[in-house]
């Protein structure tokens, strides 16, 4: 038959048992007292502050600087950008006078003599559709331009 296999003796408690179990609470060693964590805290909140409002100031100084540049330089976008309209409008006028100088009682501005809008002056400018601001210009520019429109 099968025999059993040689074991060690088994663990037993030592001779006259475990020591007593401790319970009672062991205090901590303090490296910082209450005191000395909540003064370190107003001390750090201080010199935060202080760094804070220091870079605060000059942040707000320089949007300020960076908003009278943009109130100063809006004008002038504006300006440029009326100043390209009309430039464009008069391209427009001036390729019309070309492309229709063969046919017969035309005048540029109007259809066959008769003017466009019957109700408005004369002197009164009708800002053109897209389509008619584009007549002349590159199809890549009035592409550009409808893409742009699409989005807006």
């Amino acid at each position: 038959m099968a025999t059993a296999a040689k074991t060690t003796p088994q663990d037993l408690p030592p001779k006259g048992g475990y020591g007593p179990i401790v319970t009672e609470r062991t205090k901590l060693r303090s490296i910082f007292s209450g005191r000395s964590m909540i003064l370190g805290y107003f001390a750090v909140t201080s010199v935060s502050f202080y760094i804070y409002f220091k870079g605060y100031k000059v942040i707000k100084k320089h949007e300020v600087e960076m908003r009278s540049a943009r109130m100063v330089m809006f004008p002038l976008l504006l300006a440029e950008r009326d100043r390209e309209y009309l430039k464009q409008l008069r391209r427009n006028r001036d390729s019309e006078t070309e492309l229709m100088k063969n046919v017969k009682n035309w005048e540029t501005g109007t259809y066959y003599g008769e003017p466009i809008y019957k109700t408005a002056k004369s002197s009164k400018l009708i800002d053109p559709d897209c389509l008619e601001y584009y007549a002349f210009a590159s199809d890549k520019d009035y592409q550009d331009r409808a893409e742009i429109s699409l989005w807006t």
